[in-house]
């Protein structure tokens, strides 16, 4: 007699299979190479895709009902945040320039991810690879919209908030973040895989999101706090993912190494120069400050990284040539890229400002054999200016590097008296760099970087032509309320005065 057999009961792996590449199919009237055409586009050699694995293996309806608990609480935060006027809970106003730069530089940069992940799943064969740029692209929307929800309470009553996507594209320091995503979305699925998960979500977005949210917490910042902490739950999906896929290429083909290990070197220096931002946001943006630059690197950079590459040896990867180029730079990047938004203040989108004697002496304690050698005398020296009538304000136009497109105002590694500046010739022009790095990148893909659009060269194009009032315009900036000194701004005047209102009974 026929005997009843219980059907086994599938584990959550096989489940997740049925519910995404097991709905694929393969193509009958069109060839893989008409359907996919980039594949072959970086030279990677996939033999496989079904070996690629999704760590987190979430399905739709669990994604959606796992991200709406996130907005029930993320909305219920910022709501009582605006209600409360919770803008006159920060410390002070000069911490707003550090929402500035994240508004302005990272929020875009989340929008174009979603872009970048949206395309990079239709260019990508395997189903798991689609599965997983559809959920990420889909993280990444959401995280520039709760970013710029959070923000958006701030642009209420304080300038320089009004316009961050013209200034995003249009401004010297958010040009970095602006071409560091331009570079990797007009590059192949795979070079855009590993700058977005490699670069972006490994390299950056610990060092920005974990201790940078914490200074907002320090600061009395609720709103930034809880969008980033809401992020950052995704954030660390994103940066499995990104290691999942440098380890399938590796495993795919012997060939694939030197293309994965060139890849790395290129997009650990692109991001660590991004990285430039978040320093001087640490250092000398938060009035309460939870950590130094260069505390968190040790932590979230020199650590995590060194595990990572042991990790990735046994594939033959080893650690970015950049790697102690980068070291040498950490006590001295935020410094140089402050000392660069003050002297060109006039054409900032937020407020820069000498640091106060208490500032200075945090910074000594923090950078004991580099702040009081090379960075106290030359803040010293602006404060004797500034008290004498002649604040130093530099309208020259800075050199800006081709790569990377921050001006050249970095040293050299092994001396920080020493700008740093290298120059190449390319089809009879010349073309400058900040860093061998950035110099390097350019000579392995020079084609694709004399196309790059820098806003100084810019200045003297349509629609400014040279004229500076109409390049304020163009960008959205209104002299005297967005730019200048901190301590003359309108920002200032009115924090002072809302928190006086708030705290007294006068």
């Amino acid at each position: 007699m026929d005997m009843k057999t219980a059907s086994k009961k599938m584990n959550a792996k096989e489940k997740y299979r049925l519910l995404t590449r097991d709905l694929a199919w393969d193509p009958s009237y069109r060839t893989e190479e008409e359907i996919f055409p980039y594949i072959a586009y970086e030279g990677l050699k996939i033999h496989d895709w079904n070996k690629w694995e999704d760590p987190f293996r979430l399905t739709m309806d669990a994604y959606w009902k796992y991200q709406a608990e996130k907005e029930r609480k993320f909305y219920a935060i910022i709501d009582a945040h605006a209600q409360n006027n919770g803008h006159l809970n920060i410390t002070d106003a000069r911490y707003l320039s550090a929402l500035k730069i994240f508004l302005q530089a990272i929020s875009p940069g989340e929008y174009a991810s979603h872009k970048g992940f949206a395309r990079a799943g239709r260019e990508f064969r395997g189903v798991g690879t689609q599965v997983a740029c559809q959920m990420q692209a889909i993280d990444e929307i959401r995280h520039a919209q709760t970013q710029i929800h959070a923000l958006s309470n701030y642009n209420k009553f304080y300038n320089g908030f009004h316009a961050f996507a013209d200034q995003r594209d249009r401004i010297w320091y958010t040009s970095v973040a602006r071409s560091f995503f331009d570079d990797a979305m007009s590059a192949g699925p795979f070079e855009f895989m590993m700058a977005i998960g490699f670069s972006f979500e490994y390299v950056l977005t610990n060092l920005l999101f974990v201790p940078f949210m914490s200074g907002a917490a320090y600061n009395g910042d609720m709103a930034t706090v809880t969008f980033g902490f809401s992020a950052q739950s995704d954030e660390a999906r994103h940066m499995t993912l990104g290691l999942e896929c440098i380890k399938f290429m590796l495993e795919q083909d012997p060939d694939n190494l030197p293309i994965v290990q060139g890849w790395v070197d290129k997009w650990f220096w692109r991001g660590f120069r991004v990285l430039g931002l978040v320093s001087t946001m640490m250092d000398y943006m938060l009035p309460k400050r939870v950590m130094s630059w260069r505390e968190a690197w040790e932590i979230y950079g020199a650590e995590n990284g060194g595990a990572l590459f042991k990790d990735l040896a046994r594939y033959g990867i080893r650690p970015p040539k950049s790697w102690d180029d980068a070291e040498a730079g950490i006590d001295h990047m935020s410094h140089q890229f402050m000392l660069g938004l003050y002297q060109w203040s006039f054409g900032i989108s937020l407020h820069a400002w000498i640091p106060s004697d208490e500032d200075l002496q945090w910074l000594s304690a923090k950078y004991p054999t580099t702040f009081d050698k090379y960075y106290r005398p030359r803040w010293e020296h602006i404060k004797k200016l500034e008290a004498a009538g002649t604040p130093l304000k530099n309208y020259g136009l800075a050199k800006l590097c081709q790569c990377c497109q921050l001006p050249t105002v970095f040293t050299e590694p092994d001396d920080p008296s020493l700008i740093c500046h290298r120059e190449v010739e390319y089809k009879g022009d010349k073309y400058h760099f900040c860093s061998d790095h950035c110099m390097s990148i350019f000579d392995n893909e020079p084609e694709k970087y004399i196309q790059a659009w820098l806003p100084m060269p810019a200045l003297f194009q349509e629609p400014t032509n040279g004229d500076l009032g109409a390049w304020m315009d163009w960008v959205s900036l209104k002299d005297g309320q967005d730019n200048g000194d901190f301590a003359d701004s309108q920002d200032r005047r009115n924090f002072e005065m809302w928190r006086g209102m708030a705290t007294s009974n006068q």
